[in-house]
């Protein structure tokens, strides 16, 4: 269910599900106008039409956010202002200056984009009020930024902030790549990219290879950072730890599903849904907690988290 999260920490003691319902209904998600460069609202997590916009297993809440961009490329739009430009200059005997070629590329959108295909996306939004931590799944941080605005303005008062680790990551990497000892309950896989700080910003890639090599060692003595870094946690889930504690490339291990068997679910929603919240809730504090706690004046004490 979730491939790529950034995490976030809540200030708020409670979020009831009814309340959230309702509010995400008033800003439910619509189609593009016809020219309407792009459009976004909240949608069933289920994915099933007229279903709750809130899902509920226990203490754990699902949202989902979709969003629809009409696909204009630029040189579609420049291939149509020159046909306008020609035809003004034929009219006028003059080329249309910069203003006038500004005007014509806003007019030359206008008129594309009712024709122009649509491309849809969802960003998922999951709430551990247990733990007070709420994570959105996205490859990108600016859709994620985008979702956490929405949601802002959707539920009055929310209040949440990016976790920030009394350790940076990139630092954690470093050592423990050096070191060849992992935190607690982790592992280091076999991909990882290193970064040099200098003007030259050089990067070193390894990847589906050892990283328990010299060579790997030399780079980190030799000033370059660990930007990404390949790890899994107690061989259940595999993921992708970047140096702004952004969680990529998250897979759900085979021993993840001993016990489960998902086929016989009713609904393959309920099964991914427990499955990872059931996993992630354990990672993601023991993480934080691998990462020194958290660094925020109001975050919970590390010893909370690993409640």
């Amino acid at each position: 269910m979730f491939k790529n999260l950034f995490i976030y920490r809540l200030k708020n003691a409670q979020l009831l599900p009814t309340s959230i319902e309702e509010a995400l209904s008033r800003a439910a998600f619509l189609s593009c106008a016809p020219t309407q460069a792009t459009s976004c609202g909240w949608v069933a997590p289920r994915g099933l039409e007229h279903a709750e916009l809130v899902e509920q297993q226990g203490q754990h809440l699902h949202l989902a956010l979709k969003f629809e961009d009409r696909i204009l490329p630029a040189s579609v739009v420049k291939r149509r202002v020159e046909e306008m430009a020609a035809r003004v200059e034929k009219e006028t005997g003059r080329k249309p200056g910069k203003k006038q070629r500004k005007d014509l590329a806003e007019q030359a959108t206008h008129e594309l984009l009712p024709t122009a295909f649509t491309r849809q996306s969802q960003v998922r939004i999951w709430i551990d009020e247990a733990q007070k931590l709420l994570m959105i799944d996205s490859p990108s941080a600016t859709r994620a930024e985008a979702a956490v605005t929405l949601l802002v303005k959707a539920l009055d008062g929310l209040n949440l902030h990016l976790i920030q680790t009394a350790e940076s990551p990139a630092v954690c990497m470093a050592a423990w790549l050096i070191d060849g000892v992992p935190p607690e309950g982790f592992t280091i896989d076999r991909e990882c990219e290193l970064k040099s700080g200098d003007e030259m910003k050089s990067v070193v890639r390894y990847s589906r290879h050892s990283l328990d090599i010299g060579e790997v060692r030399d780079h980190l003595r030799a000033g370059k950072a660990p930007t990404r870094l390949a790890m899994s946690y107690r061989d259940r889930v595999s993921f992708v730890l970047t140096d702004t504690l952004h969680l990529k490339k998250i897979a759900f291990l085979d021993l993840a599903f001993e016990g489960k068997d998902k086929a016989a679910s009713a609904d393959a929603f309920d099964a991914d849904a427990a499955l990872a919240a059931g996993e992630l809730s354990k990672l993601i504090p023991d993480l934080i907690l691998a990462l020194g706690g958290e660094h925020d004046f109001f975050a919970a004490e590390p010893a909370q988290l690993a409640a």
